[in-house]
């Protein structure tokens, strides 16, 4: 019988983050991914424990999630485990009872790709598609050619450069110089958790050597799909083609570090993003949905 839910020590992490690269593969599911652990951690390794949920098969780990937020649960299930209905009763169960720790009650949405059983538990509980996402991966096999720009990896406590592009480019706005601060102690938060060994911090700038894009990538293992997350170009040096330059770079340095394919999933509706990842010979899945419940 399979444990319930329960919520991990921040010395279970690096065994978590060990357990969910073995579960990466190229043919399997853009499900969560040890670098998703990682860009959460830069709220640092208590936090992210106790964002962390697992279920185990005694002493085997068979299902972990990050609650990205209080009404977000993001999932990877042990691949030889996607179709156990016993399990995915379990989990079910689980975000079902606002006792057990996993989801407030109300609306909630959850990432489950590639869980085919539990989809199939989830709907039957009533939740329902959610707005689709495009998962999109390019093979590394062969080498990636880069851009002849300057491509910096930054270390975490000089990341305001990259600070300042990151959040140009998904808040649109100036940062302050509280919040700056603020995201690099993030940075150097991250530093001290058991992930950003397998972790490149990534900065393009342009030819007159004005930082304009961003990327950090993280590896699953060698031989393994690796992320890139997050990614993206300032405000002010968009429709320049520096989006599919960041991803090319991303993709070569996942590949030095030994992935074997790049990986990123895009919300559909954000046709510029999919469109760069496509413009970088990265290559389309059929769309996924999550799962939401309403309130």
């Amino acid at each position: 019988m399979y444990a319930n839910a329960r919520t991990p020590d921040r010395r279970e992490l690096e065994h978590i983050g060990r357990v969910l690269g073995g579960w990466q593969d190229d043919d399997g599911p853009l499900h969560l991914h040890p670098g998703d652990l990682g860009w959460y951690s830069l709220r640092g390794s208590t936090a992210t424990a106790a964002a962390t949920r697992v279920w185990s098969d005694g002493d085997t780990i068979v299902a972990i999630a990050l609650l990205d937020g209080p009404n977000l649960l993001r999932f990877a299930i042990d691949p030889a485990r996607c179709h156990d209905a016993s399990l995915a009763s379990r989990i079910s169960a689980d975000v079902g009872d606002a006792t057990a720790g996993v989801l407030e009650p109300g609306s909630a949405t959850i990432e489950a790709r590639g869980a085919a059983a539990l989809a199939e538990e989830l709907a039957r509980h009533g939740w329902l598609p959610d707005e689709p996402w495009t998962p999109l991966r390019r093979n590394l096999a062969a080498p990636v050619e880069v851009s002849d720009l300057r491509i910096e990896t930054v270390e975490p406590e000089r990341t305001a450069e990259w600070v300042s592009v990151h959040w140009s480019a998904f808040r649109g706005t100036p940062t302050t110089d509280e919040r700056l601060r603020s995201f690099v102690d993030e940075w150097c938060a991250a530093a001290d958790t058991p992930f950003l060994d397998a972790a490149r911090i990534l900065l393009l700038r342009d030819e007159q050597d004005r930082p304009v894009a961003v990327s950090a990538v993280w590896s699953g293992g060698v031989a393994r799909p690796g992320l890139i997350e997050p990614l993206g170009v300032h405000q002010e040096h968009r429709g320049r083609g520096y989006g599919a330059v960041m991803t090319r770079a991303a993709a070569a340095t996942l590949r030095e570090m030994g992935s074997s394919s790049a990986t990123v999933c895009a919300e559909s509706s954000n046709t510029g993003a999919v469109a760069t990842y496509l413009a970088a010979e990265f290559v389309a899945d059929a769309e996924v949905a999550d799962w939401r419940r309403d309130a």
